[in-house]
């Protein structure tokens, strides 16, 4: 019964994170994608198949009578990238994880669970794996077995996530950065500067926007930059240039650049303060540091730091991964439904012709064998004999359909 549930992925445990384009889908709109997905049903004898991208890993979830072996997997991975290296061909066995039957499951199972995830107990992947469900059940190339696999997994993860702590203590600079801020009692009425507006503090911007910051000035080079993080944030954008010029202070300084030297250095700090006395926060989100040594050791602020969080974030995601042996108890529940889960709509399918039949034999039975009869009645005597009917179609469906339920349990 499970062992038509095949998996084929590529992950971040079996090669390079850059590498893992090599294995998928290359296409420039969703209707590309579509019809290759469509393409790939045919060309293999696939039944269903559900097909999941992200950052770290590629899944091809699939179903099918037909025996997947090494000659299946080249195959497949030659028709989905035709200028595949030929070496890379050769190491296929190292790369691709093939899992059938329950272990298919289980895997699809972990990852929607973010057990098998880059960092474990991120809910993302749950996000990722229910918009490429839908993406794939609107056209077709998913039925009732891929089915019954998402929806027992969506709520098998939430499970996990509501009766263990893998989720708990984050494991994101940016966020352990901004839970360390708050620790420090700077407040959403606080003024803050932002320093940089790239990809890490327009992350950052997101937890301020959450939190409800409200006094936010935004410095960098390009001032374009500056000004469409800030409307984020209902703030103010200046360009860098003008950090040394500014007099209006400051409570918590967040800086996060592509510069290879100290942009914070200790007389830029001082000029900053404009003679202010209490302590501040400084977060420096930067490799190298942005914020210079002098500056650390001449004045007294709470410094937050990389190479601090770093090491916070790895004491939080040991105590996740402490949590995965719970949650694969958790899991393991709901995995063992799948077999019944899975036979039960087999039987439903099956029968879905019951209802059908049950109503043309009634219709025969009217208007052909006892038409003679039927046509002599009274109207009331015909209601109550319509009345009768229609009770005994339904009895008459429901019997074979909790026959089949009990079958089952």
């Amino acid at each position: 019964m499970l062992a038509k549930y095949n998996i084929l992925t590529v992950t971040h445990k079996c090669t390079n994170l850059k590498d893992i384009g090599d294995f998928v889908i290359k296409v420039d709109d969703q209707e590309a994608l579509k019809q290759q997905l469509q393409q790939l049903k045919a060309q293999f004898q696939i039944d269903e198949l559900f097909y999941l991208p992200t950052c770290n890993r590629v899944m091809y979830f699939f179903t099918t009578n037909h025996q997947v072996d090494e000659r299946f997997i080249a195959r497949f991975f030659q028709r989905i990238n035709p200028d595949m290296p030929i070496e890379l061909v050769d190491e296929l066995d190292d790369i691709v994880y093939h899992y059938q039957g329950e272990e298919a499951l289980r895997h699809f199972f972990d990852v929607s669970a973010s057990i098998d995830s880059l960092v474990i107990g991120e809910r993302q992947i749950l996000r990722q794996i229910r918009e490429a469900y839908e993406l794939c059940h609107s056209w077709g190339t998913t039925g009732e077995y891929i089915r019954l696999v998402f929806q027992q997994a969506v709520v098998a993860a939430k499970a996990v996530y509501n009766r263990t702590r893998i989720g708990d203590k984050p494991v994101s600079v940016v966020s352990l950065a901004f839970q360390q801020m708050l620790k420090a009692h700077v407040h959403k009425e606080d003024r803050v500067l932002l320093v940089g507006a790239g990809q890490t503090n327009q992350l950052v911007g997101k937890f301020l926007s959450k939190y409800e910051f409200s006094n936010i000035t935004v410095f960098n080079r390009s001032l374009d930059k500056a000004e469409q993080l800030a409307k984020t944030l209902n703030g103010r954008a200046l360009p860098l240039s003008d950090l040394s010029d500014y007099q209006e202070g400051f409570d918590c300084l967040i800086v996060c650049t592509g510069a290879t030297e100290p942009i914070i250095t200790a007389p830029l700090y001082e000029k900053l303060l404009q003679g202010d006395t209490e302590r501040k926060v400084v977060i420096d989100l930067s490799i190298p540091n942005n914020v210079a040594e002098a500056a650390v050791e001449q004045f007294d602020f709470e410094y937050i730091e990389v190479e601090g969080l770093r090491n916070l974030a790895k004491q939080n995601l040991a105590f996740r991964e402490r949590e995965v042996e719970r949650a694969h108890k958790v899991l393991n529940e709901y995995i063992q439904q799948m077999p019944a889960l899975i036979k039960q709509r087999q039987i439903e399918l099956a029968m879905r012709q019951v209802p059908i039949e049950i109503k043309a034999v009634r219709e025969r039975a009217i208007n052909e064998v006892f038409h003679k009869e039927v046509a002599t009645l009274d109207d009331q005597t015909k209601a109550l004999m319509e009345k009768m009917l229609a009770y005994m179609e339904k009895k008459c469906i429901g019997i074979p359909m909790k026959a089949a339920r009990e079958a089952v349990l």
